[in-house]
């Protein structure tokens, strides 16, 4: 039985080392939108969206995504950490790393590895730690969720900005199409003694 469990570890384990976690997903995106642009670079197997149970208003996902090998897993990685890539939803810049174990839901028990538990009474040696301990955790949790805060702040502003600059150009690009249709821009080179290249849409 002990060796049948050693084997379903070392095939989680091969699991895990093909996996790319994701994570500051857009709300938008899919597992077709994570397929799409993953499967220039190889196969995606499976994806699987984790719960955010910790910051339950942070509209962000997060993401497991399998693929074939351990080689394309690192390809994405290398991807990821070279270049912004964005996915659904600029200017949200998706962020990838390794796998880890304990991000699985379905991994089976580690063979050999026991855990025990027990309540600690305030007479307990280990009380004052565990205390401690916990006030850490609670401190790492308070400031993870000022960090999302201000990261989706900064998302948001500068999502803002490039909604203006489109808007910007947009509006530059109509004045230009209005100025060529309606003949003011033959005028204009004519009484500036300017010539004028007609360009003909391809």
């Amino acid at each position: 039985m002990g060796s049948e469990a050693e084997k379903e570890y070392a095939v989680f384990e091969q699991k895990v080392k093909r996996t790319v976690y994701l994570d500051n997903l857009s709300p938008q995106v899919t597992d077709a939108v994570i397929k799409t642009a993953f499967e220039q670079y190889g196969t995606v197997t499976n994806i699987h969206f984790i719960p955010n149970y910790i910051q339950p208003h942070y509209n962000g996902k997060f993401a497991l995504v399998e693929m074939e090998n351990e080689k394309q897993a690192t390809a994405i990685l290398n991807l990821l950490s070279s270049y912004p890539f964005m996915m659904s939803g600029m200017p949200r810049p998706v962020r990838g790393r390794p796998a880890k174990p304990e991000m699985f839901e379905d991994r089976p028990p580690k063979p050999g590895r026991k855990i025990q538990l027990y309540w600690l009474g305030p007479r307990d040696p280990e009380f004052e730690v565990a205390q401690q301990l916990k006030k850490l955790a609670k401190k790492h949790v308070a400031e993870r969720s000022f960090l999302l805060k201000k990261q989706q702040e900064e998302e948001e502003k500068l999502s803002k900005q490039q909604a203006e600059t489109l808007k910007g150009h947009y509006q530059k690009y109509e004045m230009m199409e209005s100025t060529l249709t309606d003949g003011t821009s033959k005028r204009l080179s004519k009484y500036y003694g300017v010539n004028l290249i007609d360009y003909k849409e391809v």
